[in-house]
């Protein structure tokens, strides 16, 4: 069974910047799509970032521009880094492997990113 480990949650102004890290405990594969999402309480969870294993990444419009997201394969690691944070940024952030060896999805544990002053 493949784990995810995530980090680099945490309290930060608006306007600051976090790192969100996600490790997966072993390979997924070649053929994979790695991606962040992220809820609050009462709401659905969202989907925020997604990279594919050709490179390929998409974004929900709210972040664009803001949030990049990148891997780091070797690592099995997908990374989120975020800038100019806002309020509305505040949620529970949570990683989701999708692998085509496994033929099905693995999900982190979810770390909480606060923004606020």
């Amino acid at each position: 069974q493949v784990r995810l480990v995530e980090s680099g949650g945490g309290l930060v102004q608006p306007g600051g910047s976090l790192r969100l890290s996600c490790a997966a405990s072993e390979s997924i594969g070649s053929h994979y799509i790695m991606s962040w999402y992220r809820q609050t309480p009462g709401r659905q969870r969202e989907s925020v970032a997604s990279v594919h294993s050709n490179g390929r990444t998409t974004y929900t419009d709210s972040v664009k521009g803001r949030f990049t997201i990148s891997r780091d394969n070797a690592k099995i690691t997908v990374y989120l880094q975020m800038t100019n944070l806002k309020p509305e940024d505040t949620a529970t952030y949570y990683c989701k492997m999708d692998s085509a060896r496994y033929g099905g999805a693995f999900w982190g544990q979810g770390t909480q990113v606060t923004v606020s002053s």
